[in-house]
């Protein structure tokens, strides 16, 4: 048991999948999974373990951005021995080519958060993903034909920006960024402190160029794609 989860250590599997909305945690489980047990409910932040294709998987909301993200991440591999966890969320794409529902595998994630800076004394830290993690992510990928791209993401600290957002991320979009979300650089960094396998598989939500939103009903579709991709993986 942890400070933010009620679980004893043997009711979480060593392979989790990390949501950020825990009621997609939930469905995961209860579509997904066989026989899943609900392990946690401290702060509604749903954590559930069950079997597929055989194998203990878990899968734990983590809440929205990286102070949130790295304090189940810590527990997870502190508290639980963790040794794989994949994030799986949405992203807004930086890249006209990138298009809706696309699956942006993060080889890397770069972030205008502090958090890094202050460990490292304001020096940058290359937060990169495990590559054989990415490896498997992206033949799998090959094999059910999904419409992906591997490449370095951005992880920021703000959903919200007053400013015209292409504008706004001018510079990161010009270095080839593919996309933006807000979790993905401190489980890359907490991963390589730990020497722990870590992998973020977004989905492309909203591409930020062109202005254009996925429908509810293609989010539902691809999001079935990313979930079905992160559990083959583990």
């Amino acid at each position: 048991m942890s400070i933010h989860n009620e679980a004893k250590q043997e009711e979480i599997a060593d392979r989790v999948l990390l949501a950020g909305d825990p009621l997609r945690a939930k469905f995961i489980a209860e579509n997904y999974l066989e026989n899943p047990v609900c392990y946690n409910q401290v702060r509604n932040m749903l954590g559930y373990t069950g079997t597929y294709g055989g194998k203990r998987v878990s899968v734990q909301g983590t809440g929205m951005g990286m102070p949130s993200m790295a304090i189940y991440v810590h527990e997870l591999i502190d508290f639980y021995n963790v040794n794989t966890l994949i994030r799986i969320g949405t992203c807004g794409s930086f890249q006209a080519n990138v298009k809706l529902n696309t699956l942006v595998l993060a080889k890397a994630a770069s972030t205008d958060s502090a958090m890094n800076q202050r460990v490292f004394n304001g020096a940058d830290f290359s937060a990169c993903a495990d590559f054989y993690l990415l490896k498997k992510a992206a033949e799998l990928c090959e094999k059910n034909n999904y419409p992906h791209v591997i490449g370095n993401v951005l992880t920021s600290d703000r959903f919200y920006v007053e400013e015209d957002p292409v504008e706004y991320y001018k510079t990161w979009i010009e270095y080839g960024i593919l996309a933006v979300e807000m979790e993905t650089n401190i489980l890359y960094t907490l991963g390589a402190r730990h020497d722990v396998d870590t992998l973020s598989v977004l989905t492309v939500s909203d591409n930020l160029v062109t202005g254009e939103h996925a429908s509810s009903e293609e989010r539902e579709t691809t999001f079935d794609k990313m979930m079905k991709l992160a559990l083959e993986i583990v």
